[in-house]
C-alpha cells in the first residue's frame, strides 16, 4: 500500500520520529508513527488522495482546518475526530506538518515524554 520511496515519507518520518521515544510501526499496510504504544501519525494514500498524513489535530482546531480544503475526514479514523492533510493539494509547508504531529503527539504522549518535548523545544 506504500513505497518507502513515495514523495513525502522520507521527509515525514524525518519529522515525526524527531519527537521523544516516537517509533515507526507498519500497521494495515502503512507506515503508523507512534508515541510508545500509541498512534500520533499515520501516512496514507487512496486513490481520491494519493499522499497524505493523518493526524488528532486539536480539537480547538479541528473546524477550522476543515474550513481548509487541503484536509478531509479520513475513512476509519473520521470517526474519531482524526483529520488527513493532502500532501498534494498544494506545497507541503513542513513547519505546519510539525504543528500537526505536535498536537497529535501531545493527546496521546505519557507525561515523561511530554516533559521531554518541552524541554527540548
Amino acid at each position: 500500500m506504500y513505497s518507502d520511496d513515495d514523495p513525502y515519507l522520507d521527509r515525514l518520518r524525518q519529522t515525526a520520529l524527531a519527537f521523544p521515544e516516537s517509533a515507526e510501526v507498519e500497521a494495515w499496510g502503512r507506515p503508523t508513527f507512534r508515541a510508545g504504544k500509541k498512534i500520533f501519525a499515520v501516512f496514507e494514500g487512496n486513490d481520491e488522495h494519493p499522499y497524505a498524513v493523518i493526524v488528532k489535530p486539536d480539537p480547538s482546531d479541528r473546524d477550522a482546518l476543515l474550513d481548509d480544503p487541503r484536509f478531509y475526514i479520513p475513512a476509519y479514523y473520521g470517526p474519531s475526530g482524526w483529520l488527513a492533510l493532502d500532501f498534494t493539494a498544494a506545497e507541503v509547508d513542513w513547519d505546519e506538518v510539525r504543528e500537526l504531529l505536535d498536537a497529535s503527539y501531545r493527546q496521546v504522549a505519557l507525561k515523561r515524554m511530554l516533559k521531554q518535548l518541552d524541554q527540548t523545544g
